[in-house]
């Protein structure tokens, strides 16, 4: 299953060629500063109903892109090329074609084509600028791994995909316990497809239901982090009000969700790793997210992103994962047959099938 890529430069250069006046486009109107959000009966914003993080930017900044901000001409050619890409790949073909075509992965399985993915169409947009990625600090767009951190999380992520002797070293979105890629636990990520959120809110709690895997994380408000003996698999968050800002601290995070890889960014968190969220809503279709993590053990600073969070059409549906119920044991059996026949093959003196 290949990465979803926004364009090159250099295709982007033909695409802005290829459109007369596009440098004369305009951008996205910046936020109304005296928005007025719809208010909860304690006075409180209201968040309520179901919202998506989809978006082609993504967590780190791409090598094709210098600035974090995307000029709009550029920005709206690389939409335009990115919805013409989806509707070839989408487009009906004929089935002998397709049988006789190679596949991509390994052993000729291939892998979920566009049909499948939900990445939205459109860049993250912050206040009328276009984002190239969501990490905004530091200003480079990268994780600020200190040496050891990095070594440390390219060590579990190799164990992670290379062991096949445990099922609870594989990653936890394989496993279906919590979604790929950090899209429920903070800071909510968007991946390929399945990013819906939904808010309920009440005075002391306030939920928020992830579409991948239909976690549930309970944010409590005006309260104090419960004691390391208990490890949530989206970590222990509290909240509270700074105005029409929900501000939420998270930390306690399940070990077995250390590792958040997707597709489109890899993250390694421990346990102790703390993120704090704000939410302030822009808009009647938009709200604010922004994220800060610290962990001085992995980073060398803390390090920031901000992102949209868009208004969606609900409901959510059911999110059914299939990973845990066949491909794990799959993936298990598939190795015990391997290690069967290299040892059949070592004992007939390096023959085999």
């Amino acid at each position: 299953m290949k990465a979803r890529k926004l364009l090159t430069t250099s295709a982007v250069a033909g695409l802005l060629a290829a459109m007369p006046g596009a440098m004369a486009q305009d951008g996205p109107a910046p936020w109304d500063p005296d928005y007025e959000p719809p208010r909860m009966e304690d006075g409180t914003p209201s968040f309520a109903g179901v919202w998506s993080k989809a978006s082609l930017t993504v967590l780190t900044r791409g090598r094709q892109f210098s600035d974090l901000v995307i000029p709009p001409a550029m920005a709206q050619a690389i939409e335009s090329g990115n919805a013409a890409a989806t509707e070839r790949a989408n487009a009906a073909r004929d089935p002998d074609e397709i049988r006789q075509a190679p596949q991509a992965g390994a052993g000729g399985v291939g892998g979920y084509n566009r049909f499948w993915m939900d990445p939205g169409n459109a860049l993250g947009v912050i206040d009328g600028e276009y984002r190239s990625s969501w990490i905004v600090d530091p200003a480079d767009g990268q994780i600020p791994y200190t040496e050891a951190g990095r070594e440390e999380a390219e060590n579990a992520i190799s164990n992670m995909r290379n062991s096949f002797s445990d099922p609870e070293v594989r990653s936890a979105g394989e496993r279906c316990t919590v979604g790929f890629g950090s899209t429920g636990a903070p800071p909510m990520l968007n991946v390929l497809y399945n990013n819906h959120v939904q808010f309920f809110q009440q005075e002391d709690l306030i939920v928020i239901l992830v579409e991948m895997n239909h976690n549930a994380r309970m944010i409590r408000m005006n309260a104090e982090h419960r004691g390391p003996e208990m490890r949530e698999w989206l970590g222990d968050s509290i909240g509270h009000w700074e105005g029409d800002t929900l501000v939420v601290e998270t930390t306690n995070f399940h070990p077995d969700n250390s590792i958040r890889t997707a597709i489109r960014h890899e993250l390694y968190f421990e346990p102790d790793t703390v993120v704090e969220e704000r939410f302030t809503r822009v808009s009647d279709d938009v709200i604010h997210y922004e994220f800060t993590v610290t962990d001085p053990d992995l980073f060398t600073q803390p390090w920031r992103g901000e992102m949209p969070i868009w208004a969606a059409e609900g409901p959510i549906y059911e999110y059914a994962c299939h990973e845990g119920n066949y491909s794990l044991p799959g993936i298990l059996a598939g190795a015990r047959r391997e290690e069967r026949l290299a040892a059949e093959a070592a004992s007939n003196g390096g023959g085999g099938e």
